[in-house]
């Protein structure tokens, strides 16, 4: 059988604060810059999801996008877009808001449902800004 890689994109707005409470004020700062401001701060997010499998004999696809858009705008960009990702986002509660942990978090949340769409999850990528992304692969 014959892989194949299909990536579907989706974008969400949201803002956080990078802040270890472990850590005085003095620290965060230190470490984390203008991501550590008290008044929080946001990004434009784009989120790519890899996903691999074999094509259908019947349909052509390896998976069907609109199901794999659909699961992760359930999963994941419902709950994170417009929000304070530390204050609103269930699945990040008690990690830090960095994007390495929400590409994780975000893997977390959708990997069953696209299993149970019969392909396999093959990479999370989050881009924070034009400038930075992270890239998870399980």
């Amino acid at each position: 059988m014959n892989t194949i890689f299909v990536t579907r994109r989706e974008r969400f707005n949201a803002a956080h604060q990078m802040w270890n409470p472990k850590w005085d004020e003095a620290k965060n700062i230190k470490v984390f810059g203008k991501c550590a401001n008290k008044n929080w701060h946001g990004h434009n997010y784009e989120l790519f999801v890899t996903v691999k499998g074999s094509p259908n004999e019947d349909t052509g696809y390896c998976v069907d996008l609109k199901k794999v858009s659909r699961i992760i705008k359930e999963k994941a960009i419902e709950k994170l877009d417009h929000k304070n990702i530390n204050l609103d986002v269930d699945f990040m509660h008690g990690k830090l808001a960095s994007t390495e942990n929400m590409a994780i978090a975000i893997w977390e949340q959708i990997e069953q449902g696209i299993t149970d769409l019969g392909a396999t999850l093959h990479c999370v990528k989050l881009c924070e800004t034009e400038n930075n992304y992270v890239e998870y692969f399980g």
